[in-house]
């Protein structure tokens, strides 16, 4: 398996576009599969589909945008490539990040143990990427941070390699101060109605969701549902009916757009691994601004499908986004 050193911060300008001709954005993506089974509505980028809960809770779900695809998976050999790819054709990052926008890029960093090779961290590569696209479009501010249960945030920044990474690419590590968790109501909640929440997450203009895509002991994956576990506090008491309740705190926070890491995926021994043997390279890069349909596909890597994850059906049961991949526009690209 190939290694991905930490790069120092010329390697990194260079790796991500910042050498030369700047940041990246093409959308004249190669299609090398798109199921378009259902004709999606061509709105406006702020639009969203009303949707009704089984208990008649009206919600928002995401819509696709001027002839962008509702969902892209990218893969090649380049972490950077491919996930600039995978934004352009779900409409770019200026369809997210506006100017000036305070924006926070959520990555998985739950433990120091390991470093990302090991696939229980986000690739450092995809992380820095988004920050440079996010200022690319215009964002005022950019912070990375995660809430980890493992070794201190410090530590674990550090080790995982997206510290040095979102340095070179001028975003911000921000440990997440406990004075900052701020109790807030869910009102979309069916069986939380509130919990500790990071107030700046809630804040933010945008929030980019970032999981790698990975196997976990206790609800079969982590995607991007379960990556917001790490924007709030009590997390073990999100464990009893963890299923609904992810889909709830997933009500609350709603990020603008969730990007999966598929770089590397942990098929065993998650949440943490620890063993290069259960790490499988696919160089994929997964985009939506529906997280539901991200996770759905993202299950798809492993064999199964979203509805054999509970929160997954669970979201997709309140309205949160569509579970079902044969009714979106997707777009795969060979980089």
């Amino acid at each position: 398996m190939p290694d991905e050193k930490v790069m120092n911060r010329r390697d990194f300008l260079i790796k991500v576009g910042f050498a030369g001709a700047g940041i990246y954005l093409a959308g004249c993506a190669k299609k090398t599969g798109e199921i378009l089974p259902t004709p999606i509505s061509e709105v406006n980028p702020a639009a969203t589909q009303e949707t009704t809960t089984p208990d008649s809770t009206t919600v928002n779900t995401p819509e696709a945008v001027n002839g962008a695809a509702y969902l892209a998976v990218a893969r090649g050999d380049d972490p950077a490539e491919i996930t600039r790819r995978a934004i352009a054709a779900v409409g770019g990052m200026e369809r997210f990040v506006k100017t000036g926008a305070d924006v926070i890029i959520k990555p998985n960093i739950c433990t120091d143990y390991y470093s990302f090779e090991y696939a229980a961290t986000t690739n450092p590569i995809v992380v820095a990427t988004l920050v440079s696209l996010a200022f690319g479009a215009g964002a005022g501010r950019v912070r990375v941070m995660d809430n980890p249960f493992g070794g201190s945030a410090q530590s674990a920044y550090k080790r995982s390699g997206i510290e040095d990474s979102v340095a070179a690419a001028g975003g911000e590590m921000e440990v997440m101060n406990q004075n900052k968790f701020r109790k807030a109501e869910i009102p979309n909640g069916l069986d939380i109605t509130e919990w500790n929440f990071y107030k700046d997450i809630l804040d933010a203009d945008v929030v980019i969701n970032v999981p790698i895509a990975k196997n976990h002991g206790t609800t079969g994956l982590t995607l991007g549902a379960k990556n917001l576990m790490g924007t709030i506090l009590n997390r073990g008491q999100i464990h009893a009916n963890i299923h609904q309740r992810i889909a709830d705190l997933v009500s609350r926070v709603r990020p603008a757009l969730t990007v999966v890491d598929a770089v590397r995926i942990l098929m065993d021994n998650g949440p943490t691994g620890g063993n290069l043997n259960d790490v499988k390279q696919l160089n994929t890069v997964i985009a939506s601004a529906d997280i539901v349909a991200a996770d759905s596909y993202g299950a798809s890597l492993f064999g199964i499908t979203g509805s054999d994850i509970g929160y997954i059906k669970a979201a997709s049961d309140m309205g949160l986004g569509i579970m079902d991949l044969t009714s979106i526009k997707i777009e795969e690209i060979a980089v």
